[in-house]
């Protein structure tokens, strides 16, 4: 028997409140659970419940009056969903309180309709005063944790409206054009001609954004691998590379492919290693890299043990789009707001520090590493790099002669734009000698 969207939502939104599983993880099979016209209103409940989290968590609090039991996400997550309903949805508020009641049933926990009708009725009564007492706490205001909010301020103390602001928004949505099949120009026009509106990137130069997100499988020259979906902050580390036909190229965890197969479109018989170490997203990559009819050296294995995989071959270029907290894309993964933590983030740094220890020695002198990150902390981006240059005297970070993005120690940051590219960061690692 299919579920409603809402019981749907309660299930994902619940194992997440759990730590049991991400968005990523968990929607793509629930949304086969549920007829094809609740897909989509699925998305938006699981998606947007997230995004607003800490700020609907604020509510409950105070509508409750005693914390659910551990075992009850699911219905804390229904309780959630219906004032996500109730404040940011266009749905009448009668239909989203009686949905959401009957949708406690298939959980097989008919005790909690009167507990949701309750709380989100009083919620209707009351939700003026409710926001009076809490205008003042900045988790409630900004939708933050208060670990994360407290740490982007003390990073970036006069851009945290605006990384408040691109976080709790809706991303836009942005392709990659092979140029090297087609202008830019012409395709926008072939757009144009489709009554599909659409802007060039600023920064990168074979970007476009939509105005409008539709399915890209409907757009001009998609299954001939002319355009790929990819973020415009992530389409600048093919240029970053300064690749040349010929050369040997490892991209370092790799998955889902989007930047292996921008360098494989940017030179001649390149010979690509695309590794990650997890081979389930390696199907992924291989679907991605066939509709662009690109090919690569797929492998298996972990970045930070080479001895696993690498066939003692250096690299004349290294990708190592390091494993992060991911705070930079946090807009399309609104879940970091619950499963992350500050721990998290010493952790990763950690890692990041062992992958680029391990990959240095692949690199041919005078190759290039470049170093990324779809993360805006400095103690995984500058920290970490700055940390490797003193371990690694033959190690130099280039300047990045570029408009974009905001100079640090070593390479450059960009923070996430409302209606522009996403958070990343990059630092060009250059090995001294002559290769």
């Amino acid at each position: 028997m299919a579920l409603t969207a809402r019981t749907a939502a309660a299930q994902v939104v619940g194992q997440i409140l759990r730590q049991q599983g991400s968005l990523s993880s968990l929607l793509p099979a629930t949304q086969t659970k549920v007829p094809e016209t609740e897909r989509a209103f699925l998305q938006e409940l699981c998606f947007g419940t997230l995004r607003w989290q800490p700020q609907l968590d604020a509510y409950l609090q105070r509508l409750l009056d005693k914390p659910l039991r551990a075992k009850d996400s699911d219905i804390q997550a229904l309780l959630l969903l219906g004032l996500y309903q109730l404040k940011h949805l266009r749905v009448p508020d009668h239909a989203a309180i009686s949905e959401t009641v009957e949708a406690a049933r298939p959980l097989k926990k008919p005790w909690a309709t009167k507990l949701i009708n309750g709380v989100l009725r009083r919620f209707q009564r009351e939700h003026e005063e409710l926001d009076r007492q809490l205008q003042d706490d900045p988790v409630f205001t900004s939708s933050h944790p208060a670990w994360l909010l407290n740490t982007l301020r003390g990073a970036w103390p006069d851009q945290i409206d605006q990384i408040i602001a691109a976080n709790n928004a809706h991303p836009p949505f942005t392709l990659r054009l092979n140029t090297r099949q087609e202008t830019r120009d012409s395709y926008l026009a072939r757009l144009a001609d489709a009554a599909i509106a659409a802007q060039p990137t600023p920064f990168s130069p074979v970007g476009f954004t939509l105005e409008t997100a539709s399915d890209p499988r409907q757009l001009p020259l998609f299954d001939a691998g002319m355009i790929s979906v990819q973020d415009e902050a992530a389409q600048l580390s093919a240029g970053l590379l300064q690749l040349e036909p010929g050369q040997r190229v490892l991209d370092a965890c790799c998955a889902p492919g989007g930047k292996t197969g921008h360098i494989l479109e940017s030179a001649d018989n390149l010979q690509v290693v695309a590794l990650d170490s997890d081979e389930r997203r390696l199907g992924r990559v291989r679907e991605n890299l066939a509709r662009l009819k690109v090919s690569a050296q797929i492998r298996c294995g972990d970045a930070s043990q080479p001895g696993d995989w690498w066939d003692g071959q250096l690299f004349d270029r290294i990708l190592l789009d390091a494993p992060c907290s991911a705070t930079g894309i946090i807009r399309r993964h609104p879940d970091i707001k619950v499963l992350r933590s500050a721990a998290d983030i010493t952790k990763l740094a950690q890692l990041q520090g062992t992958l680029l220890d391990n990959l240095w020695p692949l690199l041919k002198p005078g190759g290039i590493l470049l170093y990324a990150t779809c993360s805006i902390m400095p103690a995984e981006n500058t920290q970490v790099v700055e940390a490797f240059l003193a371990r690694q005297p033959d190690a130099v970070c280039e300047s990045l002669d570029v408009s974009w993005g905001t100079p640090q120690h070593c390479g450059r940051q960009l923070l996430p734009d409302e209606k522009g590219h996403d958070g990343f960061y990059y630092a060009r690692l250059r090995k001294n000698g002559i290769n």
